[in-house]
Formats: C-alpha cells, sequence, structure tokens
C-alpha cells in the first residue's frame, strides 16, 4: 500500500502534470502566434479605430478665368462642422446648438436624414471663427463633432453673372445616391457652369491619418504623415467670356427684364451671356438662407429664370431673314422679284397690316424697312411644311447644345403636330402669320444668336460654348474643348442678298436702326418687335460686325417695351462700340458700367435694409 508521499511523487502523477502544463503552454503560444502574425491586420485596424481617425481633407474648387485670363471665381477657406452619428452623443446636442446658434432641432433632422451613414456629416457650413474656438473650447463634451477646413465661393467681378456661373449648394440625398463619392453636406455644383463642370472643378478629396484621444479629439499627426494622402485641387475652367464686356451689357439692362448674347460669328466662343433681373451669388456662397431663396422664388421678376437660354420668345421680324433665304432657295422669288404694299394686305376676311407704305418692293429693300406685306407672300407661297423644314435647319426647336444645363428648346411645332392639331386642314394663314415671325414659333434669345450667327457667316451653324479649355492639375496641361459646327444646305451666295439687306438697315435711309450706326465700323442689324399675349410687345434686335468680314455677333431682346429699335438696338450698339474700340475707349466704357452697377447695388442694398428695418417692427 502506498503513502500519500509515495502516491503525489509517482511517474504517473508528474507525467500528467506535465503534459497538462505542455498543452496549456502549446495553446497559449498557438494562440499569440495566430494574433500576432495570422491576425496581425484585424487587430491592427482595431487599434487603429480607437487611437487613430482617418479625416478626409476638402479639396479646393477650381478657379474660373475670363477670355483675357482675369480671375472670375475663386475659392477661400471656411470651416464646417461635422457630426460621426456613431460617436457623437445626443446629450452633447444642446450645447453645440448654443454655440452655433441654431434650434436643436435643424441639427438633430440632419442627424436623423443619415442616421445609418458611417460617414461624417456636414451640419453646418461657413462657421465664425469665435464659433470655432468655443467648439474647441468645449471639446471633450462635443465627442464625435469635428471642425473640417472647408471652401466658399469667392466673386471678384462687378458683373454679376448669376446664371452664367451658376452656384454651389448642399448635396441632396437623390444626388448622394449617384454620386457615392461624396459625403452628406458636401457642396455640389447646382446651376450654371459650376454644375456642368462639376467633375472638373470639384477635385479629389485627401486622406490625413490623426491620433485621437478618448474623447476622439486630435492630439497628433500619425506615422509623421506618411500615410496622408494629399487633397488635389479641382480644375480651372477657361471661360470665352469676356469680363469687362460682361459687365458693359448688364449695366444697360438695369432695371429691365430681358437678355443679351454675344459670340463669335465664326466658332460659337461666347463673350457675354446676360439674364436680366438677375442674384447676388454671394448670397448663395456659404450658408444660404431659406429666406433668400424663397424670396427669390416669389419675386414676380423671376430673378432665377434664366432669360437668355430658357426663356422663349416670338422671334418676330428677326424671323424674316429665313423666310427670305427659304423662298430664294425655294425659287419663289430672287433679288429682283418685288411685290406691292399698299401698307397691308387682304387674306380672307382679314386685312393683315404692315407699318408704311412701301409700294414695290424687293428682298432686300424688305429687309431694311421691315416690309410685312412682302414676307406676308413669302411665308403664303412657301407653306408651313416648307418653314417647318428650313426653320429646323438653322436649328430652331432644338438645343444649341450649350455647355450650360437647363436650355430650353423653344416651341416649334412639327408638320405631323400641326395635322394633328388642326384635324387634318392646316390653314394658310397660319404660314403668312409665320412669315413675319408671329405665331406658333417661340425661340431663346441663344438660338437667335445661332441663327444671326449663320446669317453672318454664310451658313455654318456654329455650337455656342462658354469654355473653352480646361487646366488640368494633374497633369500639368490645358486641355482645349472640342465643339461642332455644320453648314446649312443654303448656297453661300444666297445669304449676301439677306446680309445686304441686314447692312442696310443700319446704314442707309429708311433702315429702321439708323441710330446704330458707328464711324469706326458698319453694324447689319434687324430690328423687331415680338407679339405678346400677355403685355406689351417685346423688343429685339440681332445683329453682327464688321458688315464685310463678320467677327461679332450681339442678340439683345427686352421685355415689354414694344419696338426694338428703341431699347435693345443701344445696347448691341454699345456692345460693338466697345469690342472694336482701342484700349482706351474701352477703359472708358467699363468703368461707366462700374459705377452704373456700383449705383445699382447700393439702391439695392438700401432697398434691403429697408425691408428688414420694416420686417423688425
Amino acid at each position: 500500500m502506498f503513502t500519500d508521499n509515495q502516491y503525489f511523487s509517482s511517474k504517473t502523477r508528474k507525467n500528467v502534470l506535465s503534459y497538462t502544463l505542455y498543452l496549456v503552454f502549446s495553446l497559449f503560444f498557438g494562440r499569440l502566434v495566430q494574433m500576432q502574425i495570422y491576425e496581425h491586420n484585424t487587430y491592427k485596424e482595431k487599434s487603429f479605430t480607437q487611437a487613430i481617425k482617418q479625416m478626409r481633407i476638402e479639396p479646393f474648387r477650381g478657379n474660373l478665368y475670363d477670355r483675357n485670363g482675369k480671375l472670375i471665381v475663386h475659392s477661400q477657406p471656411s470651416f464646417s462642422i461635422t457630426i460621426i452619428p456613431k460617436e457623437y452623443k445626443p446629450e452633447s446636442l444642446d450645447l453645440l446648438a448654443k454655440i452655433l446658434d441654431v434650434e436643436v432641432q435643424e441639427i438633430q433632422d440632419k442627424i436623423n436624414e443619415y442616421k445609418n451613414s458611417l460617414k461624417p456629416i456636414k451640419v453646418y457650413k461657413d462657421v465664425a471663427f469665435s464659433k470655432i474656438a468655443a467648439i474647441e473650447e468645449y471639446g471633450n463634451y462635443l465627442q464625435g463633432v469635428n471642425i473640417v477646413v472647408d471652401y466658399k465661393r469667392k466673386y471678384d467681378t462687378p458683373a454679376s453673372m448669376s446664371h452664367l456661373l451658376g452656384y454651389v449648394g448642399e448635396i441632396s440625398r437623390k444626388e448622394l445616391e449617384r454620386k457615392r463619392y461624396y459625403y452628406p453636406g458636401d457642396l455640389i455644383g447646382k446651376n450654371g457652369l459650376e454644375l456642368s463642370y462639376e467633375d472638373f472643378l470639384k477635385g479629389t478629396f485627401g486622406l490625413e491619418w490623426i491620433a485621437v484621444n478618448t474623447w476622439g479629439k486630435r492630439v497628433g499627426s500619425y506615422n509623421e504623415g506618411l500615410l496622408d494622402v494629399e487633397a488635389k485641387k479641382g480644375f480651372d475652367l477657361n471661360l470665352s467670356i469676356d469680363l469687362d464686356m460682361q459687365t458693359i451689357a448688364e449695366s444697360m439692362l438695369i432695371g429691365r427684364r430681358g437678355a443679351v448674347v454675344a459670340l463669335n460669328a465664326n466658332d460659337g466662343r461666347v463673350l457675354t451671356l446676360v439674364s436680366k433681373p438677375d442674384f447676388d451669388l454671394n448670397d448663395f456662397s456659404g450658408r444660404i438662407p431659406f429666406s433668400v431663396y424663397n424670396k427669390l422664388v416669389d419675386d414676380e421678376g423671376k430673378p432665377l429664370q434664366h432669360r437668355a437660354i430658357s426663356s422663349a420668345y416670338p422671334p418676330g421680324s428677326s424671323w424674316k431673314m429665313l423666310v427670305a433665304l427659304a423662298a430664294l432657295n425655294e425659287r419663289i422669288i430672287d433679288d429682283k422679284t418685288t411685290f406691292n404694299c399698299a401698307g397691308g394686305m387682304h387674306f380672307g376676311d382679314r386685312f393683315f397690316r404692315c407699318t408704311h407704305v412701301d409700294g414695290n418692293i424687293n428682298v432686300i429693300d424688305a429687309i431694311r424697312s421691315s416690309c410685312n406685306v412682302f414676307f406676308y407672300q413669302c411665308g403664303i407661297k412657301l407653306g408651313v411644311e416648307r418653314i417647318i423644314k428650313y426653320g429646323e435647319q438653322f436649328g430652331f426647336g432644338m438645343l444649341t447644345g450649350i455647355d450650360l444645363p437647363y436650355e430650353n428648346k423653344g416651341n416649334y411645332p412639327t408638320y405631323e403636330k400641326l395635322e394633328k392639331n388642326y384635324k387634318g386642314y392646316i390653314p394658310k394663314g397660319l404660314a403668312l402669320n409665320w412669315g413675319i415671325g408671329q405665331g406658333e414659333i417661340l425661340t431663346t434669345p441663344l438660338q437667335m444668336a445661332v441663327y444671326t450667327a449663320a446669317l453672318s457667316n454664310g451658313g455654318y451653324i456654329v455650337q455656342p460654348r462658354i469654355v473653352t479649355s480646361v487646366r488640368n492639375h494633374f497633369t500639368k496641361k490645358t486641355e482645349e474643348i472640342n465643339y461642332s459646327k455644320r453648314k446649312v444646305d443654303i448656297p453661300k451666295e444666297l445669304f449676301e442678298f439677306v446680309k445686304y439687306g441686314m447692312y442696310k438697315v443700319v446704314n442707309e435711309a429708311g433702315g429702321t436702326a439708323q441710330s446704330v450706326r458707328l464711324d469706326n465700323v458698319n453694324i447689319s442689324g434687324k430690328t423687331s418687335t415680338a407679339q405678346n399675349p400677355h403685355g406689351k410687345p417685346h423688343g429685339w434686335f440681332v445683329s453682327f460686325a464688321p458688315s464685310g468680314d463678320p467677327e461679332l455677333v450681339v442678340v439683345a431682346i427686352v421685355e415689354n417695351v414694344g419696338y426694338g429699335g428703341v431699347f435693345a438696338a443701344p445696347i448691341t450698339k454699345q456692345l460693338h462700340k466697345y469690342y472694336f474700340s482701342n484700349d482706351s475707349v474701352k477703359a472708358f466704357l467699363y468703368n461707366e458700367a462700374v459705377e452704373k452697377l456700383n449705383n445699382d447695388s447700393l439702391i439695392i442694398h438700401k432697398i434691403k435694409m429697408q425691408q428688414s428695418s420694416v420686417a423688425a417692427h
């Protein structure tokens, strides 16, 4: 029989104990190998999430320059507040709302909208430095709340250019679904060039790894920034816009509703694109108060409407050159054909008036004096089907393809639609009305500019463009933008008759726009009074210069002013004068325009102050 000491010192006991210790050691060693080697990356990532935080660096948006290299738009630093939904503590919202001077619900609504997002949400933009200091001071109580360096757009121009440039605004939920690259609260182009060239302008976000404390606040950089990725600035856009010319055009439309388009007759580069009334882009930089936007929406002048490319008007007498070309090309008339104008003509049981008695008149002089009777006759003989065909050749009823969003193609009925509307019988009086640019036909000012360019250059339809090149910061190269050009199926020599008529409009006795004449350059043009069922007629003037070798096209429309030669023609004259003058005259015209715009801004500012005072009481 074994004693107690013999039992504990037995060989079996020793072996059991040895094997047990060996097994435990093996388990610990195996687990250590697993953690250190096989699961190294997993634990490293978990360690990062507790001590290291990844921060996104906002890129600066690209700049915009005019055709002479003048800076129009750039970005300046701003601060935004972000919240990470998974990290913030609800009890901190009261403090944050108090610092930012907003309602708690405003922040809560933003968080609720993206509560399942793992990305930081921008809840407040363009934060004043005093509020930034307060957030830093109370940082330990604002877990999940971060300050990021953002940007806001800065405009260095006396001209508004609001419809042309557009603006940036907070990305919508629908946009986020399509553009995964963005975070909630990011800024994105909403209109104008900012929208059309968003992918060029936005830049590339950078990444920064930072060390954080137990409250999630930054205490330093990680690994000396070796893992950081630098943000890349957005591409710069070089525009065809002449900033000084744009300024002059805007000053000429102060207090009016209308649009001005100036472009190169041969390549479609847009020098001026104005729509009035407009709005102040500075109100859309940074935080956009709902009151500002709602006021613009409710304004009866519709300042958000881009009249140059989105509003459609009857072309009126400016359409007569198209009818003349169609009749010439169809051999209905030639340059010697005359019709007798006795102040009007009977058609059916109605008498259609002309503005004066022209007697026997040919196509060239009919354009000069804007004789309705001549073009009534041409319209009737052509018929609506052929008028439609030629209008389509000149691009009416179609988009011009300008590099701006929300372009309107106007209203240009097809023959099939007319047959349907008139149940198979299209009245002949329709073609009579179309002969002078009235009726169902509606065109945009931009379409009229492209059409006028084609009249001047012998029948080439140029695609209008605003951005001529893009400065690529990755390749360090400037890349040109290509646009299209096509020929109308009308012999070039027929355009000479129309161009001569337009020359006479300005430069000979009996012309309807002799006041537009300049000493240093010959201008060709056409006045137009477009009937408006909702009030007084709209006044058009389409023009190009020099008459012999066209380079510049200028088209203006002023709403509800009647005769086009009174208000629209002087605008085009001023722009031709600027374009073809020496530097000293250009400087004088520009400074004069700036003074007008500044005075207008002061008046608007006083009105706003008065309205604010009334609202406060």
